[in-house]
């Protein structure tokens, strides 16, 4: 289980500040997708090798105006239910609230670990005044500067202090964790029901780790695996805006604890920016998946093929184009063991070991048909390469001169890669390293 860590308190006291600064020094798994401005609400981070997940609730709001005490109560209530440890972030500088007291309230009575958090902390006088947050009655409080950084080493030192180093990945039941995840009502339990339809007898349920995701052991036709449904992604009646950050944030843990991740799309719909929004939490957490449309049956089929469909697909998840797409219908259950087979592919996919031989000779002929092309002068040689022994594929090429090859050729090999050993539906990585 990953550990996630939220970030709550009023607007400007520097919640965004401090986030940007814990997942600062891993600036790769933050990639802006164009368009997608307020995506950077969710990150990774470590500290002395302890990886945990850092949640920024204000980075969601539009403006600051539109977020009303409400707004924040809410922030609050989805933090206490979602997260391992909050942050609880004050202002030096203007003392105690009364939004800050109603805040204080809501954590006090939480059995979660909450580690108050004065901002702002930038000169000897203000030392002084974090005494007065004591009264807020939340322990002793940890001063820093998010702006400097001052403090932050020893509010992560406390941070990580209850969590555990997490080097085995998949835990307790060792057998593949299926995840279906989407947009609200794009038939994601419809899809579970017709899977485990009326042979309910065969499978067992399994505790849900969160109040939301059922999950659900699947043992017919020859496959075995725990299948998740993040169907209570939402609750109803909130605007549109809130679900969609309720939405992510339940898919988060969710897809941190899967294999395989089934993205479901509304076939009617298409695929929208809140479905890149999941694609791109499965791919930054190198997750397998498979892309399912469903509700297939209702499109008229003239104007919109299936394979038109599926360019516009990838035009759109591009530069990852190498996902199964899938056509389904939940209702009239057509292609539905297609989908288990993809997704047992894509697992079979992510978990295979390449030997380094075989490895090896793929890069001789690669490298041979096409050499990394010299930069300033310089000529670069791929020496060897191997396969890291990281939970999700990721492969090491040693060259003499790692920091001259440029983005293309990377792809070049990936797609080689890609192309020589079936690694459809799992995002890799590519490291090129000094000998």
């Amino acid at each position: 289980m990953g550990n996630i860590v939220a970030i709550v308190g009023r607007p400007n006291v520097g919640k965004s500040t401090l986030f940007n600064r814990l997942i600062g020094q891993r600036k790769a798994i933050i990639d802006e997708i164009s368009g997608v401005t307020r995506d950077r609400i969710y990150g990774k981070s470590d500290w002395n090798g302890i990886e945990f997940s850092v949640i920024d609730t204000g980075g969601w709001a539009t403006t600051a105006e539109d977020i009303f005490e409400a707004e924040i109560r809410k922030q609050v209530t989805i933090a206490i239910d979602e997260a391992d440890v909050i942050l609880f972030m004050v202002d030096v500088a203007t003392g105690i609230t009364e939004m800050d007291n109603e805040v204080a309230n809501m954590l006090r009575r939480t059995e979660k670990r909450v580690i108050l958090v004065v901002n702002k902390v930038d000169n000897h006088i203000r030392v002084h005044d974090v005494y007065e947050f004591y009264n807020l009655g939340l322990g002793d409080p940890i001063s820093i500067s998010s702006v400097s950084g001052s403090g932050t080493g020893e509010l992560l030192d406390e941070l990580v202090k209850t969590f555990e180093k997490h080097d085995f990945e998949e835990e307790s039941l060792d057998i593949p964790r299926i995840t279906i995840v989407g947009r609200p009502n794009v038939g994601k339990s419809s899809l579970i029901n017709a899977l485990v339809g009326e042979e309910r007898n065969i499978v067992t349920a399994i505790a849900g780790t969160t109040r939301d995701s059922i999950h659900t052991r699947y043992n017919k036709f020859g496959h075995d695996f725990i299948i998740v449904d993040t169907a209570g992604l939402r609750k109803k009646g909130k605007v549109t805006e809130d679900l969609e950050f309720y939405s992510v944030l339940r898919s988060i843990r969710a897809i941190e604890n899967s294999d395989v991740c089934i993205l479901m799309l509304d076939a009617l719909n298409g695929i929208e920016a809140q479905d890149l929004h999941i694609l791109n939490l499965i791919v930054r957490n190198r997750k397998g998946v498979v892309i399912v449309v469903n509700k297939w049956d209702l499109v008229e089929k003239d104007n919109k093929t299936t394979a038109e469909y599926t360019e516009v697909i990838k035009k759109r998840t591009a530069p990852f184009n190498d996902i199964p797409i899938i056509f389904t219908s939940a209702l009239t259950k057509q292609r539905i063991l297609k989908v288990l087979e993809e997704a047992m592919q894509v697992y079979a996919n992510r978990t295979q070991r390449i030997t380094t031989s075989v490895l090896n000779e793929f890069i001789q002929e690669v490298v041979d048909a096409y050499p990394p092309p010299a930069y300033k002068g310089k000529y670069i040689k791929i020496k060897y390469a191997t396969q890291l022994p990281t939970h999700a594929p990721s492969f090491a090429f040693f060259c003499n001169l790692p920091q001259y090859i440029r983005d293309p050729y990377r792809r070049y090999i990936e797609n080689k890669l890609r192309e020589r050993f079936d690694l459809k539906g799992v995002p890799i990585q590519v490291f090129f390293r000094k000998k």
